[in-house]
């Protein structure tokens, strides 16, 4: 989760033509799949997508990250420079102590292959696949994508296959064990 504070501030509103005196505001911010999805709703468009984000659509995204009630909407127009570079560094955060290798990496190649895009429903399924229960909605999103992947990898057959060292290493201790029971019972 990340907190930020946008200052007191003043703001025109043009349906009274006044001037309207906003208090400081702290917003408590959690970039998860639940943010995202109401992010999606909205816009229609996946948020992982290649299309860059509109200040509009970076201010609703903050706006559906929030989990303070009662915030004015006046507010996320007023939101600093410093805050949003704050935000911008927290979308980045992988929050999680999870390491992927990438055995088959040749000299970073995989880092400049395309990703696809995913959406809020593609993840949800992923979910229901992996029977991962919905609260965990609110997690922070890359925590939820590293459990996705782990679930991946643990389910996939190939990454549960044995090395043939591995398995003459674990018959060579059955044995062994068998053989010292029989020692003992013979």
């Amino acid at each position: 989760m990340l907190e930020i504070t946008i200052p007191e501030n003043e703001f025109y509103d043009n349906k009274t033509n006044t001037f309207i005196q906003k208090k400081e505001a702290k917003l408590k911010l959690e970039h998860s799949l639940l943010s995202i999805s109401k992010w999606e709703s909205k816009w229609c468009k996946p948020f992982y997508g290649d299309e860059k984000k509109s200040a509009d659509e970076i201010r609703d995204y903050v706006r559906c990250m929030t989990l303070t009630q009662n915030i004015d909407s006046c507010v996320y127009s007023a939101i600093p420079m410093q805050e949003l570079k704050k935000i911008e560094k927290y979308l980045e955060e992988k929050q999680t102590a999870t390491v992927f290798y990438d055995t088959g990496r040749k000299n970073g190649a995989s880092n400049n292959r395309k990703r696809k895009i995913v959406t809020s429903e593609e993840i949800y399924y992923m979910m229901i696949c992996y029977e991962i229960p919905f609260s965990c909605e609110k997690w922070n999103i890359n925590r939820l994508l590293a459990l996705i992947e782990i679930c991946s990898i643990r389910s996939d057959p190939k990454s549960n296959k044995m090395s043939k060292k591995d398995i003459f290493h674990n018959n060579a201790t059955l044995n062994a064990a068998r053989k010292a029971k029989l020692r003992r019972h013979g």
